[in-house]
């Protein structure tokens, strides 16, 4: 980057929104090239079990760069301090709150977005989540112009990366964080410059990857080995696939399926008991839990899960619900 450059980054009047730790990454790469008049984040709502505030991951970057911050509790009917700011340049990457048509049209450069998915495809608010969840082999980042609709502004560039595997949806969310982070620095100098593409989103190509419920994280057996294997992945390390285990929540985050057929046993059934884990039929196979987490207990290996069951015997046949 020029001297000219930098001497017109720091003229910019530009506000961040953003809130967790795919935000924070992008916040921290925008801040080693530009300066901000202020950060928007959510309210502080969290709180420890000894009743000590948890910020959240945008506002201890504010904090630490001693950064103007601003929470409102309803941005819709509390944005005159954003506007008052006169932003050149609003960037948005996780915020969490709907923003109003009145501060997404003041910005004289747009106020543009990075979103975790190839938009249109996955559309809301759990794009990285869904992107494993559904199967898909591919997922990326979108740097858009924000409109009132979700997700469903104008895309100004694009850049895709592949999904392994061996990717979890936290592995997938620090892969496509710095994916975020390096396509916004790289797009924008276009927008300021006035010269980068804007394409409209197909409406037949959408999906949505709307925000994750209680009933997206419990494991169906009646689905296909590679389902719940995408769903076992796609939901670790937050929040975990569960089924009921002797009317207890199982948490299930490590698995992997096999080819074996078990005609004579109920989805859902538990098949065998091997070296890593034991095994539970599903619709066209079974699938073998290897780090599973008990209601009331820690994380641990499928071993030492069947180390406290005294008759193992008995284990092989039972059902989850």
């Amino acid at each position: 980057m020029n001297l000219e450059s930098i001497n017109i980054n720091k003229k910019l009047k530009i506000v961040y929104m953003g809130t967790p730790e795919f935000s924070e990454v992008v916040l921290r790469g925008v801040l080693e090239n530009y300066s901000l008049r202020a950060i928007v984040t959510q309210p502080d709502h969290n709180r420890t079990k000894d009743g000590q505030v948890i910020y959240s991951a945008v506002k201890n970057v504010a904090l630490e760069k001693t950064i103007l911050v601003l929470q409102p509790e309803n941005i819709k009917n509390d944005y005159e301090e954003i506007l008052a700011l006169e932003p050149d340049l609003i960037i948005t990457c996780a915020y969490g709150q709907f923003i109003p048509k009145e501060v997404l049209d003041y910005p004289k450069y747009g106020c543009i977005n990075v979103h975790a998915s190839l938009l249109p495809k996955l559309r809301g608010g759990a794009p990285i989540h869904k992107a494993i969840i559904n199967g898909y082999r591919k997922t990326g980042v979108t740097i858009m112009y924000m409109n009132p609709e979700m997700d469903a502004g104008d895309i100004i560039s694009q850049k895709e990366i592949d999904i392994t595997d061996d990717d979890t949806a936290a592995t997938l969310h620090d892969k496509l964080a710095i994916l975020g982070r390096d396509l916004l620095l790289e797009t924008l100098p276009s927008i300021l410059n006035g010269t980068n593409q804007r394409i409209k989103q197909d409406p037949s190509e959408v999906t949505l990857a709307l925000t994750l419920k209680r009933e997206d994280e419990k494991i169906d057996f009646e689905k296909t080995k590679r389902q719940v294997f995408n769903q076992v992945r796609g939901l670790n390390s937050w929040p975990g696939a569960y089924c009921l285990f002797e009317g207890k929540v199982l948490k299930v985050w490590k698995c992997y399926y096999t080819d074996n057929i078990y005609s004579n046993l109920f989805n859902g059934q538990i098949t065998n008991i091997y070296a890593d884990g034991f095994g539970v039929k599903v619709n066209n196979g079974e699938v073998v839990f290897t780090e599973v987490q008990l209601e009331g207990k820690q994380k641990m290996s499928a071993i030492d899960f069947l180390n406290g069951i005294q008759d193992k015997s008995k284990f092989i046949g039972k059902v989850l619900d």
